[in-house]
């Protein structure tokens, strides 16, 4: 008996030509699909080049530090457990394995972001390479920090996942998700699709920090629905140089009370492409929401700084900042608010601004006894302000310590 295609293949095989609406298209037949063959071992047993890349990207081999980890190199998974202190609190798999174990599941694959929103997603979908299932038990205060690596060790290759994430009621975590590439990766393309869903009373801080490759593409989907009194906040972090990048998350607070925000920081370099956006749908009373972006511009970077709030209920608020910092004549920062109030009784705001480097900032620190270089570098790392994230300590430090990095080779 042949067995009829699901709905989701038909509507993603129509979609895979469909360009997205933002960002560089792609040829998405460019790039391989064969990736390492996959092995299953202990963190501590990873490859030390491996390790090496993962911390960068804030994914640690210490298993005390985190309450899970899920780790796949390519389109297999290598490493997936909860800590035995936090079973029954936390569960984590592989997307394919979360399918064949629930029957409910499927009901959060593919519900906020649409399969055939456009060609990347499409690949997602026919070219699946599993992802990870996250579900945060109810009533759960998980207190260490879950952490996921998405890695890729094969150059020109291709790697689509599909995540999905559930913060039951009253649940609350702090997530780190680190994408990166083995350091003889020079192209490839990543496409991640991750659905969030935050049910009543409940609070997730997902952190995402990606360290791609100068000639590397990526695209990340990702959608969130907030229920009743639900807390969804969001961080995205870029310094290294990419080819393009281009993500539009979006988070609909369905529930009364519920909150959402949207906090970016990009470093662009080189003749990196960035498109960073994302948008909030306030759908409900007492419903809240936040965008904040960081942008530095340097070299022939090109960074697009988008954000849109939408007001569909009365007694709700939501805010978008975008600051831009160049530091070339040839790099350019766009900015893009955009606010549409569907009820008198919304109230949307917004404010961008873009410069540079105030002269009269760095004479003032030359004066109290630093160089030129140093003044740049405080200036730069002070306008990519971490407090802006609501970080762990442990978490806040090592990005601190990526910004001054990143800040010293810069000048």
């Amino acid at each position: 008996m042949v067995q009829e295609m699901p709905e989701s293949k038909k509507r993603a095989m129509r979609a895979i030509s469909k360009p997205a609406a933002y960002g560089p298209d792609l040829d998405i037949n460019g790039y391989s699909r064969s990736g390492e063959e996959g092995y299953r071992c202990p963190l501590t047993e990873l490859p030390e080049d491996v390790v090496e890349r993962s911390l960068e990207v804030g994914v640690t081999p210490r298993e005390e530090e985190r309450s899970a980890t899920y780790f796949q190199i390519d389109h297999s998974v290598v490493f997936s457990a909860v800590r035995e202190m936090f079973k029954g609190k936390v569960e984590v798999l592989s997307t394919a394995e979360a399918l064949q174990k629930y029957d409910w599941f499927k009901d959060y694959w593919w519900r906020i972001v649409p399969v055939d929103a456009d060609k990347y997603t499409a690949l997602a979908e026919l070219k699946w390479d599993q992802g990870y299932f996250i579900r945060i038990l109810e009533g759960e205060k998980v207190t260490l920090p879950l952490q996921a690596c998405l890695f890729i060790s094969t150059d020109n290759l291709n790697q689509n996942v599909h995540n999905v994430i559930i913060a039951e009621p009253d649940s609350e975590i702090q997530m780190i998700t680190g994408c990166t590439v083995h350091r003889n990766v020079n192209r490839g393309l990543h496409v991640g699709v991750s659905e969030f869903y935050i049910k009543e009373g409940a609070k997730l801080t997902f952190t995402m920090i990606h360290d791609w490759s100068p000639r590397f593409d990526t695209r990340p989907r990702t959608g969130a629905l907030i229920e009743e009194d639900g807390t969804f906040i969001c961080n995205y972090i870029c310094l290294k140089p990419v080819k393009s990048l281009q993500t539009y998350p979006v988070a609909y607070c369905k529930g009364a009370n519920s909150r959402a925000r949207f906090n970016s920081i990009i470093y662009g370099s080189s003749d990196s492409y960035i498109d960073v956006g994302a948008k909030i749908v306030l759908q409900n009373e007492g419903s809240r929401g936040e965008i904040i972006s960081r942008a530095v511009g340097k070299g022939e970077s090109t960074i697009y700084a988008r954000g849109m709030l939408v007001g569909e209920r009365e007694n709700t608020k939501a805010h978008l900042e975008c600051r831009g910092l160049l530091l070339s004549d040839k790099a350019s920062i766009y900015a893009a608010p955009e606010l549409l109030a569907k009820t008198n009784g919304t109230e949307l705001s917004h404010e961008a601004a873009i410069g540079k480097i105030s002269e009269e900032e760095v004479c003032y620190l030359m004066a109290r006894g630093f160089s030129r270089e140093e003044a740049e570098a405080l200036i730069i790392r002070g306008f990519m302000d971490v407090d802006i994230l609501g970080l762990p300590e442990e978490l806040k430090k090592r990005i601190e310590k990526m910004i001054e990095t990143t800040t010293e080779r810069a000048l």
